[in-house]
């Protein structure tokens, strides 16, 4: 198989439910301002970006596909040449064909932003490293929302986001900063650059 000298972007679920307030208080208020300029890089230098939308299958869910909730946020829509990949499961890779496409494509680096971290990012960055994909999470470009934990106690969305980075690194991805992403892979041969 060949492989992609460029990183494949996998942008998760930036729609317009993911901004309701019925999910209650986030952390990294700037994260989708990074990830539209991740996204903007990306464009600019023509390389392979996959759009992930959660089609939810319950009608009280802020992406149940009967409402505005479910279309992908103005700054966040598509081009026709980047892919669309549609999931009823917080992991991208569960019932879609996400994998099937980056394996044909070559893609081998994956570079995933997106909500929430310790829902989608982290079940769809978990799996792709379990894959042999080489994944890289952007935590700067990810964020999340407060959440009790199995005890009872309610944790902040900035608690909620660092234990989530914590089970990933080094484990199933390396966790990079969004501004030391673009330097290197901006500055750097496409190859050596991940």
């Amino acid at each position: 198989m060949r492989t992609s000298p460029y990183p494949a972007l996998i942008v998760i679920d930036q729609q317009k439910g993911i901004d309701h307030p019925k999910l209650g208080p986030r952390n990294n208020p700037n994260a989708q301002t990074q990830i539209l300029d991740m996204l903007a890089v990306w464009r600019e230098n023509d390389w392979p970006v996959y759009h992930v939308r959660h089609r939810s299958q319950s009608p009280d869910s802020v992406f149940w596909p009967d409402q505005l909730g479910y279309e992908f946020k103005p700054e966040f829509k598509p081009k026709a040449d980047e892919m669309v990949i549609t999931k009823g499961v917080p992991c991208a890779f569960c019932g879609s064909s996400l994998q099937q496409s980056l394996e044909e494509s070559g893609f081998d680096t994956l570079v995933v932003v997106g909500a929430a971290t310790h829902n989608s990012v982290e079940a769809s960055a978990r799996t792709a490293g379990n894959l042999g994909f080489n994944v890289l999470v952007v935590e700067d470009a990810c964020y999340t929302f407060d959440k009790a934990d199995f005890f009872g106690v309610v944790r902040s969305a900035d608690e909620v986001h660092a234990m989530s980075l914590a089970n990933l690194q080094g484990e199933y991805a390396t966790v990079v900063n969004s501004s030391a992403l673009l330097t290197k892979l901006l500055a750097e041969e496409p190859a050596s650059a991940v």
